[in-house]
């Protein structure tokens, strides 16, 4: 599947330098990472739908529902400082 050739050419190409050890080295994991996709390729998935999400779960989010509890005079009741109906607060630079 990979040889060290090809290592060496991929390292080329990426402007890396790999030595003989690291080329054997990363012959043999490379080696091992494609043997496991042959392994997922031959699994047989006929039949079985495709997940969207591994966990089937329903939306457990409540609704967004628009509530006006509050008036803006009472929520600016306790900022230390405010313009009108804003928020006044120092610059962050």
């Amino acid at each position: 599947m990979i040889d060290q050739k090809t290592i060496k050419r991929v390292a080329s190409l990426s402007r890396i330098e790999v030595s003989n050890e690291d080329c054997e080295r990363y012959t043999n994991e490379l080696s091992q990472v494609l043997n496991h996709f042959d392994q997922i390729a031959q699994i047989n998935t006929e039949g079985i739908e495709p997940l969207t999400t591994p966990v089937e779960k329903e939306n457990l989010l409540r609704e967004d529902v628009v509530k006006n509890e509050y008036k803006p005079e009472e929520l600016l009741e306790n900022a230390p400082d405010r313009m009108g109906h804003l928020f006044k607060v120092p610059p962050v630079i």
